[in-house]
């Protein structure tokens, strides 16, 4: 009798657990909606104005971290490109070393203030990037900029520093990392 009623406590406990995981789905989209995460993708599909108005030029600029030895450098410094259009630019980037390393790339704007209106669709940024030793790519990024963005603004720079991402993880292997505290 007892066995049963634990049986029966455990079926109502996970299908209480199934339930709620399912409520859980629309409540992370409306997080997701809130705070604009994951969201690059849908509001550059529902944007289809394109301002042929204006002229914003693009500039590309690529940078390594000093202990990462790896070259990387935009396939293009610059370009002219009408807000609302669809933008895809690649870089490229080589481990040099003569090991794999992970990479993660930082984006930074400039102005400050156009990073609020890239839209970015894809991007190498998004994900560590490991490279085995000597191996070359070239990684997109897709995005539009938000017509939105203020008239006076007509250079913007984006920029990535890549950093070697993998170096916390060996060193926490290893046990060699400074203490945390």
């Amino acid at each position: 009798m007892g066995n049963a009623r634990t049986l029966g406590k455990l079926i109502v406990v996970t299908l209480g657990m199934f339930g709620f995981g399912f409520a859980l789905v629309p409540f992370y989209y409306k997080i997701c909606e809130v705070t604009g995460v994951n969201a690059g993708a849908e509001q550059a599909l529902a944007n289809t104005q394109v301002d042929t108005g204006r002229w914003v030029t693009l500039e590309f600029d690529a940078n390594t971290n000093a202990a990462l030895p790896w070259r990387f450098k935009p396939e293009v410094r610059s370009m002219k490109v009408h807000p609302g259009q669809l933008v895809q630019v690649e870089y490229e980037v080589t481990n040099t070393s003569d090991q794999p390393i992970i990479g993660q790339a930082v984006p930074s704007y400039g102005p400050a203030r156009a990073a609020g209106f890239f839209r970015k669709i894809e991007c190498f940024c998004f994900t560590p990037q490991t490279l085995v030793a000597g191996e070359s790519r070239r990684m997109p990024v897709l995005f539009v900029l938000d017509p939105a963005m203020d008239d006076d603004v007509h250079t913007v720079t984006l920029s990535y520093t890549f950093f070697d991402a993998g170096t916390q993880a060996r060193t926490t292997r290893t046990g060699n990392g400074a203490p945390h505290g």
